[in-house]
């Protein structure tokens, strides 16, 4: 057997085993007649670098899939990359910038071209970083949204859902981000709450009646859109705004003339009640202005500066007249006050920009049909939320769906496949997978069959990136133009997916609906929804803070192994995660305690001729015990996703159980060798314990597991099988009265302490024998206490004097002790732990004397307390006793 090194050095084996793992194709996954295990990672954007977001989410799906190979599954996690639209074009934007290169001066194919240079210099770096991590993703089933393949999927999917009906192109309120330059769905506004102002401003009232008021004030947050009113609107039920029924007013510095409507729309509380309205740029005062047939001026151009329309500060920015705006009102005598007020202010999750509602011509998904299937899988779990608390989030989402603006105004992305006829032809479009197939529908259409390619002009927008993503679990397995193929077939429904809650909306829900609506099933079985990684302050983790590591740096500084433990220690589904680096240490500590246990038993000699000792056999079958009854454990966590738990129970097994006593009941007598059953039975044990392990820490258990004994080429941890445990009755109480004999030998260590004797000195034990006494236990009791005997006490036999004492269930045991023994102070002592017990007997009295309680508790906790009753009630007779022969 090679030597072990004194240290394992993460830096030195992490490569060599990651490298090993791809070599003999470890992670790849093909059909066959196994059950599949399958997850589909959630595309990170092409743009992207690993961050602690990414580190959390990826260390969860590796546990789940090593898990799943251990367990002798077809396991298969798919990995792959987001095209990332707006993220990736303003990318592109800024490194030709940087070149003295402006977007508006290239063709589409041009800018195209640049952009796919970009992806393929940068599109891969964050997933050779997951590699760093241990991730074992089958690589050779990289995916990118814009793949050939998936590419022609999205499209499609867009031509069969606008022959259904459910795509539209209209005009519409949308969310526009004006430094993207485009629209952007409902569910990437993010709302931040903002201290600005609220502005009263005067709108003169046009030929005002005498006694009249010359004014009426308007209170706005936005007083640079006053350039779009068309109207004032005051509830009919308001009676302080009754005499401006019937009137126009004059917009300020406009000078326009508008009327004054009447709807119960308005609030009567807020402000003054009365309200300006600009169709154009808000999306309630658009559904007033479609009600009342007002009309919309858009006084912005796209990039937030105001147009020509606007009339006023034209080629300003809309914030810049805001500011200036304020001061002109003022010196017009049309500023009635202003006023600090807080509201919420929407903002582009891609750009941080604020958002501009915008009227504008997009394509739309209708979603209400769709939702249904999707909201039903997840409220009959169907498909199971974890936590379960997201299922009325989910719920309310889904039940007030709005339709999807899936058109973006980009060149990076899948086209939008529309083509318009020119009007000389008749006008209108067509959609068509193909421009072959665009120009049959186009000559049907118009009747003209010289119709050609060259007569059609392309729709220059592109899809919305998740009009791809939504696509994924589908899309990965060629699910979508192949729908009856052998992968698809096998691979989905996927398992598990493990994404963030923010995105519950708009990729995890529209992939349901994705599922239901082309394959008629759910597209996994469980969400694993994680939180939001943050530092000790509880700030979520950022670079612009500048509060969030650099992960690669903390894999070079403590090993993936240590981070991975780390990340998974405080980490537990839908709760935020505090960040602390101390918990890497705590990884890495366990690192060393594994190598360190493992260097310990191979230390010992082993002969074939030792007899095994009593105290090794009860050892060898508490622990066979105690590891069946702590898999189940685990197991029962996994499939509650009690990830972090199963981790915590496990890390328990072997710190404390398997090094603190097991290891210490059967190691040899120092210059004796170790038998060769108990040497057999503990490697056994250790090596399934690495498989435990191993989905946690892949990198050392597969360092040990090459030590532990001779393996192939082929002999890789993460391929080895769970070997079966069950525990039975029997092992069940093995396990429970083992926990009477760490008590006991606590007890003993305790008497050592406190009396100041030494370990290596020898000590009689006596006990009063009782159905609690784990006499099966006793050989290990004497090794482990380093007693010279351990004697029952007679029948009626009188209880030592001049003896320590303790009790363990109802077993008194004592310590003889001689002249070692301070009797002052073992009066005190037992006084004050039978003061103690009296306290514990009267807390559990208080409450089976409470008839709620006992009515309404299940039978087992009640059974429960009155055990607590009767162990307490024994303890103190034996307490009373001790301090009675003390006297």
């Amino acid at each position: 057997m090679t030597e072990i090194p004194a240290k394992y050095d993460p830096a030195e084996k992490e490569d060599k085993w990651y490298q090993y793992w791809l070599d003999n194709g470890f992670f790849h996954s093909e059909p066959d007649g196994r059950e599949p295990y399958t997850i589909v990672i959630p595309p990170p954007n092409v743009t992207g670098v690993l961050h602690m977001g990414h580190m959390l989410n990826n260390t969860i799906q590796d546990v789940l899939v090593r898990r799943a190979r251990m367990q002798g599954k077809n396991a298969c996690w798919v990995p792959g990359t987001d095209h990332a639209s707006i993220a990736t074009e303003a990318k592109v934007v800024q490194k030709l910038a940087a070149e003295g290169i402006k977007k508006s001066d290239l063709t589409r194919e041009e800018f195209l071209r640049h952009a796919w240079e970009w992806k393929e210099k940068h599109g891969g770096i964050i997933l050779e970083q997951l590699k760093k991590l241990g991730a074992s993703c089958d690589w050779a089933r990289t995916k990118f949204t814009m793949d050939q393949r998936l590419s022609d999927a999205v499209i499609h999917v867009f031509v069969d859902l606008y022959n259904k009906g459910k795509i539209y192109r209209g005009v519409r309120m949308v969310n526009w981000d004006p430094a993207a330059l485009t629209a952007i769905s409902d569910e990437e506004v993010i709302y931040k709450e903002e201290h600005g102002k609220l502005y009263y401003l005067r709108y003169m009232v046009e030929n005002p009646a005498e006694g009249e008021p010359a004014y009426a004030v308007v209170a706005t947050t936005r007083p640079e859109t006053i350039m779009g009113d068309t109207a004032m609107c005051i509830n009919p039920d308001d009676p302080k705004n009754t005499w401006l029924k019937g009137k126009r007013v004059i917009v300020p510095l406009v000078g326009r003339s508008i009327p004054v409507i009447e709807d119960s729309y308005v609030d009567i509380e807020f402000g003054t009640g009365c309200l300006k309205v600009t169709p154009a740029h808000d999306v309630n005062d658009y559904m007033l202005g479609q009600k009342h047939n007002l009309p919309s001026i858009d006084i912005f151009n796209d990039n937030g500066t105001l147009s020509q329309a606007a009339g006023l500060y034209v080629g300003m920015d809309r914030f810049e007249v805001r500011r200036r705006i304020e001061t002109d009102l003022r010196e017009a005598g049309l500023m009635e006050k202003v006023e600090d007020y807080t509201n919420k202010v929407g903002t582009s999750e891609r750009s941080g920009a604020v958002i501009e509602p915008k009227l504008s011509m997009q394509w739309f998904l209708k979603m209400d049909e769709m939702a249904k299937p999707a909201l039903e899988a997840v409220m009959e779990d169907v498909i199971r939320l974890v936590p379960a608390k997201f299922k009325n989030t989910y719920r309310y989402w889904m039940e007030n769906v709005k339709d999807w603006c899936v058109s973006r105004q980009l060149w990076w992305g899948q086209q939008i496949p529309a083509y318009y006829i020119p009007q000389s032809l008749g006008g209108g479009y067509v959609v068509a997978e193909t421009i072959a197939e665009a120009v049959e529908l186009a000559r049907a259409k118009t009747g003209h069959d010289g119709l050609t390619e060259a007569d059609l002009t392309r729709d220059p927008d592109v899809l919305d990136t998740w009009f791809s993503s939504w696509l994924w679990p589908m899309s990965v397995f060629d699910g979508v133009l192949d729908p009856d193929n052998a992968e698809i077939n096998y691979y989905y429904p996927t398992n598990d997916l493990v994404t963030a809650p923010e995105i519950l909306f708009f990729w995890v829900a529209r992939m349901i609906m994705a599922g239901y609506e082309y394959r008629g099933e759910r597209p996994f079985g469980n969400v694993y929804l994680t939180g939001i990684v943050r530092d000790k302050l509880r700030r979520k983790m950022s670079k612009s803070l500048g509060n969030s590591p650099d992960p690669l740096d903390l894999i070079a500084k403590y090993g993936a192994d240590s981070v991975r433990v780390a990340m998974m220690l405080c980490s537990s589904a839908g709760n935020d995660i505090i960040w602390d680096e101390s918990l890497i240490e705590q990884g890495r500590n366990f690192g060393n305690k594994i190598w360190n246990s493992f260097r310990l038993i191979k230390m010992w000699e082993v002969s074939g001729e030792a007899a095994q000792p009593e105290s090794a056999k009860m050892a060898v079958e508490w622990f066979g015990a105690k590891l069946a009854a702590t898999v189940a454990e685990i197991d029962d966590h996994f499939a509650s996703f009690r990830i972090s738990d199963a981790l915590m129970t496990l890390y328990r097994l072997f710190w404390e159980d398997f090094s603190g006593w097991y290891l210490e009941m059967v190691k040899p007598a120092y210059g004796q060798p170790l038998d060769a059953a108990t040497y057999g039975a503990t490697i056994a044990y250790f090596e399934r314990l690495l498989q435990q392990l191993h989905p946690y820490m892949p990198f050392i258990t597969e360092e040990i597991w090459h030590y532990v004994a001779e393996r192939g080429p082929k002999d890789s941890i993460m391929v080895s099988r769970y070997a079966p445990v069950t525990a039975g009755k029997r092992e069940t109480t093995m396990v429970e009265r083992f926990e009477w004999v760490k008590e006991v030998v606590g007890g003993i260590r305790n008497v050592r302490k406190t009396k100041n004797i030494a370990q290596k000195e020898p000590l009689e034990l006596l006990y009063a024998a009782d159905e609690n006494y784990p006499a099966e236990y006793e050989s290990v009791i004497v090794k482990m206490g380093n007693l010279s005997a351990a004697t029952p006490l007679a029948a009626g036999a009188q209880k030592p004097s001049g003896a320590a004492s303790f009790i363990v269930k109802t077993t008194e045991y004592f310590i003889p002790l001689g002249s070692m023994i301070d009797a002052d102070a073992e009066r005190e002592r037992i006084a004050k732990e039978l003061n103690y017990t009296r306290g514990f007997l009267a807390s559990v009295m208080k409450k089976l004397s409470n008839e709620r309680f006992v009515q309404n508790a299940p039978a087992q906790v009640i059974a429960n307390e009155r055990a607590k009753q009767a162990d307490a009630e024994a303890k103190i007779r034996a307490l009373e006793e001790q301090l009675a022969a003390l006297e």
